[in-house]
C-alpha cells in the first residue's frame, strides 16, 4: 500500500485513548465461533476484534499496516492480560496463508484483490466476519471514494460461494432510514468441512 497509506493511519491513531468496541458483526455472531483454534484480526486498527476474540481463548493475530496501531494493541493486551499476536503487515502485500487460520475478521477494510486469499486462508469450518461500508444507505462516515465501498449485495456475491453463508444483512434505504443498519452490509460465512470421504461438503 505504501509510505503514505501508513503515514496517513499512523498520524489518525497516533491519538488513540482506547481500542472501542468490537464491530457488531462479530460481537452479534458470537455465539457461532468455535471453543478454540487461530483467528485473526485483519487491518485490525487499534485491535479491539483481536481483543474481544482473544477474551474468548482464541489464538488470535492481529495486522495492521499502521505500526502505531499495533504498537497500541500491544500495550491493551498487556494491561488486559492477553495474548495476542499483533504485526505491522501489509496484508496486500503478505496475505495470510492458506488453511492457516478458523477465524478471520474484517471490519471497515476493503481490498477485492484479497478476496481468495481470505477463502483460501479459512480451515476446513472455518468462519469469516466481515463488515464495511456500502455506496447506499445512510451512514456519513466511510471512505468518501466509492471504489472503497460496496455495490449492492456485493459482500455476498464477493465470498459465496464457495463459501457457505451463516448470516447476511444489508438493509439499504428499505422503510425507516433512521432505524436498522444503513450504509454497511454485514457476513458471516463458513468453509466447507471435508467428510470422511475427503470431498468438501
Amino acid at each position: 500500500m505504501g509510505n503514505d497509506q501508513q503515514a496517513k493511519w499512523d498520524a489518525r491513531y497516533a491519538g488513540a485513548t482506547n481500542a472501542g468496541e468490537p464491530s457488531r458483526v462479530l460481537s452479534g455472531h458470537a455465539h457461532l465461533l468455535p471453543p478454540q483454534g487461530r483467528a485473526l484480526d485483519l487491518a485490525c486498527g487499534l485491535g479491539a476484534n483481536a481483543l474481544f476474540l482473544a477474551r474468548l481463548g482464541l489464538d488470535t493475530s492481529g495486522w495492521d499496516l499502521s505500526p502505531v496501531a499495533i504498537h497500541h494493541l500491544q500495550a491493551s493486551a498487556q494491561v488486559q492480560a492477553l495474548q495476542i499476536d499483533a504485526e505491522a503487515r501489509d496484508v496486500t502485500v503478505r496475505p495470510p496463508e492458506p488453511r492457516s487460520f478458523d477465524v478471520i475478521c474484517v471490519s471497515y477494510f476493503l481490498e477485492r484483490m484479497l478476496t481468495r486469499d481470505l477463502i483460501y486462508a479459512l480451515r476446513p469450518g472455518g468462519l469469516l466476519f466481515y463488515q464495511t461500508f456500502t455506496r447506499n444507505g445512510a451512514n456519513s462516515g466511510g471512505p468518501r471514494n466509492p471504489a472503497y465501498r460496496l455495490a449492492e449485495n456485493e459482500l455476498l456475491h464477493l465470498f459465496v460461494p464457495p463459501l457457505k453463508l451463516r448470516a447476511y444483512r444489508e438493509d439499504d434505504l428499505s422503510g425507516d432510514p433512521s432505524l436498522g443498519v444503513r450504509g454497511e452490509s454485514w457476513l458471516v460465512a463458513q468453509a466447507g468441512r471435508p467428510p470422511a470421504n475427503g470431498k468438501t461438503q
